[in-house]
């Protein structure tokens, strides 16, 4: 069980009381670039030089890529902790292998989000489309959904009243995706702004919303999971927006759903999933394993040489909601990584062309982290200290999940219609994979990825994202 894995890293740590409220192992944070701000030191042990060599020595022990660590790197003339770091893994970065996954983040933040999806917000997730700005989805219990914005609604402008309103176009003109974030201010609670949408259902109108505190709901109520009647062909659909310890039970509640009817054709859609813990892409994996036997491999981990007794293997486990799937169909997006890439990638032995990648190519992130703390500095540090493969110890998809899967459909993320709905071009292209029919296949070339970015919608994504703006990417 990855749990006792957790316990005996924690134990391994003087400093580390583990993390993401299950314990220290996280597959998440897929599409996120920089650092998040680490808290301003006032206690005995804090210092900035004290914290920059505390994570330098964590680095040194702990980190996968060891070979590319610079052997001397003077924190001096680093400004903070964050920039410290990451000049510490510029190399395993500009080799592909690390794109801001090692970052030092909040032991209180972290812990709120992995344990309940606690976060402050308005309550939707923001994707760019060229110089113009839509909301993706939005959450329940928000003042994003109180105020009627929902998937496809476009922001047009946005101003701390009416009187400031100014253009989403000329906000990008004059300062970039980084205007945009700056315009929708601090996530704190109580941050107010005034914003002019328009969408097909209300029109364009202006509304004023607040940040305000709420708890993310990792498998929508409205639309999470659904048995499909596709022309009389039954589908499950489950949307899993976030791997934290509160998916369990709709996750569960989602496969109990689909034995009761006999459904054994799933869709997966995690097009905008981040990833998260590595315990609940286990759980999922199991959930779709009741033909798995307990000797069957879900995934490998393993880390450096020098900490190689660490390494483990999970294998399945029913539980007494599982289905044995027939055919799986996953939705993914760019977005898509980590945790989610790992569970496609997981069952991708037992299908084999069963199984198909649906939308667009993944972020590409086989490897994982694991948390160090310094509790009175409130620092954790998420150290990339693992990778992942399966059973056919297939990894190292860091171009994404179409150059190990294939099988694949390509289709666009279509705003127009909501998520699971079988008029969406993603989830048409889906429920057609299931039915056996021809698709256009989802290259991994450089080219190709090339040529999905400038035509998926881009997740607007702040300098220093939040802990639940790395895993859930558009985050605001």
């Amino acid at each position: 069980m990855r749990r006792t894995l957790s316990a005996l890293i924690a134990l391994s740590l003087a400093a580390c009381s583990g993390g993401g409220g299950s314990g220290s192992v996280v597959a998440g944070g897929g599409s996120s670039g920089g650092s998040s701000p680490t808290p301003t030191p006032t206690t005995a042990g804090c210092t900035l030089r004290e914290r920059q060599d505390w994570a330098a020595a964590q680095l040194n022990e702990w980190y996968l890529f060891p070979e590319t660590l610079p052997a001397s790197l003077s924190p001096t003339g680093y400004a903070d902790l964050s920039s410290y770091v990451d000049a510490l893994t510029a190399t395993a970065r500009a080799q592909g292998k690390d794109r801001y996954f090692t970052y030092v983040t909040s032991i209180a933040e972290e812990n709120a989000y992995y344990n309940s999806g606690a976060s402050a917000g308005f309550g939707f997730r923001l994707f760019l489309s060229g110089n113009r700005l839509f909301s993706a989805e939005t959450f329940e219990g928000t003042s994003a959904l109180t105020a009627g914005i929902d998937r496809g609604t476009e922001i047009l402008a946005i101003g701390t009243d009416a009187s400031t309103l100014r253009n989403v176009s000329d906000i990008l003109a004059a300062s970039g995706s980084a205007g945009l974030t700056d315009a929708l201010g601090p996530n704190t609670a109580g941050t107010t702004r005034t914003l002019r949408v328009t969408d097909a259902a209300a029109g364009t109108r202006v509304v004023t919303l607040s940040k305000t505190d709420y708890t993310l709901t990792p498998v929508s109520a409205r639309y999470g999971a659904r048995i499909i009647d596709d022309g009389g062909h039954r589908v499950g659909y489950v949307n899993l927006r976030t791997f934290i310890n509160t998916a369990e039970t709709p996750l569960r509640d989602a496969f109990a759903s689909f034995k009761a009817a006999g459904v054994t054709e799933i869709i997966i859609d995690v097009r905008y999933n981040g990833g998260g813990l590595v315990s609940i892409a286990e759980l999922m994996g199991n959930l779709l394993g009741a033909n798995r036997s307990a000797s069957d491999v879900f995934d490998k981990m393993t880390f450096r040489s020098s900490k190689a007794s660490n390494n483990s293997t999970a294998y399945f486990a029913a539980q007494p909601q599982s289905i044995a799937p027939t055919r799986i169909a996953f939705i993914g997006t760019s977005s898509t990584a980590s945790a989610s890439e790992l569970v496609a990638a997981a069952m991708l032995p037992y299908l084999g062309n069963n199984l198909a990648l649906v939308g667009g190519n993944t972020y590409g992130k086989p490897v994982g982290q694991i948390a160090v703390d310094k509790a009175a500095c409130d620092d954790r540090f998420r150290i990339i200290a693992f990778a992942l493969q399966n059973r056919d110890n297939q990894g190292a998809y860091y171009t994404g999940l179409a150059s190990l899967i294939p099988n694949s459909c390509k289709a666009a993320d279509d705003i127009a219609y909501p998520l699971g709905d079988a008029r969406e071009a993603s989830t048409r292209a889906a429920l057609d994979f299931i039915q056996g029919k021809a698709c256009t296949p989802i290259t991994a070339s450089t080219a190709a990825k090339s040529a999905q970015a400038a035509i998926e919608r881009e997740p607007l994504t702040p300098a220093a994202p939040s802990v639940p703006q790395r895993d859930v990417p558009g985050l605001f």
